[in-house]
């Protein structure tokens, strides 16, 4: 997968917690960091967020009752 190339600029509070990410082993690199954040902030306003209130298994089931009647491209999201 060809993959452009991005420069950004943070501050240094967030490059301690990314550089700690990656310390730590959750991820390999920074890079990885970052991609993974903009697949969940993609993710979270293409489908939504659930907010944990009570029972999770019944949250779960409205939610994939909901999905079921809407058209989510899960795959294009999945290749972000």
């Amino acid at each position: 997968m060809v993959m452009d190339t991005l420069q950004i600029r943070m501050n240094r509070q967030l490059v301690k917690i990314v550089d700690s990410l990656v310390k730590t082993g959750v991820y390999a690199n920074r890079a990885d960091v970052i991609r993974d954040a903009v697949r969940r902030f993609v993710w979270e306003k293409e489908v939504g967020s659930m907010p944990y209130k009570g029972n999770s298994v019944e949250m779960v089931r409205k939610v994939r009752e909901k999905l079921s009647k809407e058209k989510v491209d899960l795959k294009r999201i999945n290749n972000l």
